[in-house]
């Protein structure tokens, strides 16, 4: 009798350490735990930077798609991700000016969102929900998106993963595009754990905000401000006050929520924020954004509703790499709002008209030398609330320059920003050779990554100036004192690539590229019965038309696999699922053995 009352006592001890256990692991997160991202496995897998990753769209009726990319609207496709098959995903055009500019262009190289869960939510590439692949249009250099996102999330900003693949579609080469991990759930799991907060992509309507917006806007119906002035009059700047830049512009084309501008407490006043919420909101998280953005426009608790240190590393990238089309331009957009608990943070996005490519902003000596310390064009820093916190302390403005001095000797002064280029483009340049539908010649793209090393040498130089003294890092002090800014004029800055500049060398629409390409044809006629129905399989070491080979090896992420149709990451939730394992095995044999010695009593 004295022995079944013992393991009567064991098996109580058992179920109170289970409880225990169990509270724990659901507590995890407010006692300091860090939650594991359900989506680890991709980001070792499509993000490795060190290959060219290869994306094969297999599709029946491409060219039909090609014909209505304009409409944003998804269709089935089978994706083939360095030799690993996923069925039943879907496939759309993406993007804003860039999707009507590409039609302008004749061309048929749109960028691409892929959702793998769009039409069943089981399936994902190893946790990776949305894909964007981006066509790399109005950059010479194939690298400004690259090289920001790298340098971003180097420097302790969350930015998206990204790599480059090479993209065939029905097994005919497409071309070089640059894969990009979508900003949305999986970005939000692996950045912030499995309980995040709330994501935006704030953005106008009438500017092309979210899909199909972007799709009556033309910039060249837009009324625009006056240019740049010349290069050393600088009297439109002497008069900017309030942190305004002066060049190129001096009026805005968004609205105030965009901006973050606190109006009132209607949510219909953030309709441009609400509107563009990439995760499910109540009212609770509305009034939550609303009340966090009028404390930061009253310049009140900023160390509550700011990620400080984030935000002033994002700021610090963003404002070394000028990218006016952006928060800090005259279209206010191009960017992601991350809050949880009241707290505020930024996401970059959208690079490829980074480093003077936006508009007509093609003055070197103006670029390489742009006031750090007043970073917006189109406006004032008042303007942008989000910015403004940091100039309106002491504190904070020492800290902004203190990341800026680190960000120019850790990146810059050590030779790492020329060897990761250099790296880049020893990686890339055969596939950008043999891209059959680039925006520029293989020429061009090597004196845009010339150009690019060149401004980000001389910008760091100015940007060294200006935090010693000796150049005036506001727009005020450089109107003031244009002989000490950094000579630039044997930089030209569209070789890098502009918005201005179609098809990179500016070849017309429809004319025959100077490699053949055909920018009105359509491409994969040869593959035209192809059903993606079967199983498509990649030949080892079998290289498509024009597309370098790759050596013989098993190993490579390029190689082919069996297809296994996942839905899944094999990786995902692993520690989830043996924590749940052990847990309720632990639960099940201490009820088996209470239960056992129970019945023999």
């Amino acid at each position: 009798m004295s022995t079944n009352k013992h393991f009567d006592k064991i098996c109580c001890i058992i179920l109170a350490v289970m409880l225990i256990l169990t509270a724990l692991f659901i507590n995890a997160g407010k006692l300091g735990v860090q939650a594991v991202s359900a989506a680890v496995g991709y980001a070792s897998k499509l993000f490795n930077t060190s290959t060219v990753h290869t994306i094969d769209i297999v599709m029946d009726d491409w060219d039909s798609f090609i014909e209505n990319c304009t409409d944003e609207q998804y269709a089935d496709c089978t994706v083939i991700i360095d030799g690993e098959a996923y069925r039943n995903v879907a496939i759309r055009a993406k993007g804003n000016t860039s999707l009507t500019s590409v039609e302008s262009y004749g061309n048929d190289r749109y960028s691409f969102k892929i959702e793998f869960d769009h039409y069943d939510n089981a399936i994902s590439y190893y946790g990776l929900d949305k894909l964007c692949l981006n066509n790399i249009i109005q950059d010479n250099t194939y690298m400004k998106d690259y090289l920001t996102y790298q340098l971003m999330r180097e420097f302790g900003a969350d930015a998206p993963l990204c790599s480059y693949s090479y993209i065939t579609v029905n097994g005919s080469d497409w071309g070089l595009y640059l894969a990009v991990e979508g900003i949305e759930d999986s970005f939000l799991q692996r950045s912030y754990g499995n309980d995040y907060g709330q994501l935006y992509k704030p953005d106008s309507m009438s500017m092309g905000g979210g899909r199909g917006n972007g799709r009556e806007f033309d910039m060249n119906n837009v009324e625009m401000p006056d240019k740049t002035p010349e290069p050393m009059d600088r009297k439109d700047m002497e008069g900017s006050e309030n942190g305004g830049s002066g060049m190129p512009h001096d009026r805005t084309m968004g609205s105030s929520d965009v901006s973050l501008l606190y109006t009132d407490d209607e949510f219909d006043s953030y309709s441009n924020i609400f509107d563009n919420a990439k995760t499910d909101l109540s009212d609770a998280d509305k009034t939550r954004l609303i009340e966090s953005l009028k404390k930061l426009n009253n310049n009140e608790e900023i160390e509550n509703i700011v990620d400080i240190d984030e935000v002033i590393r994002y700021f610090v990238v963003h404002n070394f790499v000028l990218n006016f089309d952006s928060y800090t331009g005259s279209m206010i957009h191009n960017y992601y709002l991350y809050e949880e608990d009241g707290q505020l943070s930024m996401i970059p996005w959208d690079y490829n008209l980074a480093f003077g490519g936006f508009e007509a902003q093609t003055n070197a000596t103006e670029l390489v030398n742009y006031p750090i310390d007043t970073p917006v064009s189109g406006g004032t820093i008042d303007s942008r609330p989000m910015l403004a916190w940091i100039f309106n302390n002491e504190e904070y403005t020492d800290l902004y320059h203190q990341y800026f001095d680190e960000f120019i000797k850790e990146y810059f002064d050590s030779g790492y920003f020329e060897s990761l280029t250099d790296s880049a483009k020893e990686l890339i340049s055969p596939y950008v050779e043999s891209d059959p539908t680039k925006f520029c010649t293989y020429e061009e793209f090597e004196k845009g990554v010339s150009a690019l090393k060149d401004f980000c040498t001389l910008r760091a130089e100015s940007i060294s100036g200006q935090l010693a003294g000796t150049i005036p890092s506001t727009s005020e002090g450089q109107a003031q004192d244009s002989s000490a800014l950094l000579d630039a004029d044997g930089l030209t800055i569209s070789d890098m690539g502009t918005m201005n500049h179609m098809m990179g060398g500016g070849f017309p629409s429809g004319d025959e590229h100077a490699d053949g390409f055909l920018p009105r044809g359509r491409r994969g006629d040869a593959v035209e019965a192809f059903n993606p129905q079967n199983d498509f399989v990649p030949q080892d070491n079998a290289a498509p038309s024009g597309r370098p080979a790759e050596p013989n090896d098993s190993s490579r992420p390029g190689s082919f696999t069996p297809p296994d149709m996942q839905n899944g990451s094999p990786a995902n939730n692993t520690v989830s699922l043996v924590l749940l394992g052990v847990s309720t095995s632990i639960l099940i044999l201490g009820l088996m053995t209470a239960l056992l010695f129970r019945r023999r009593r």
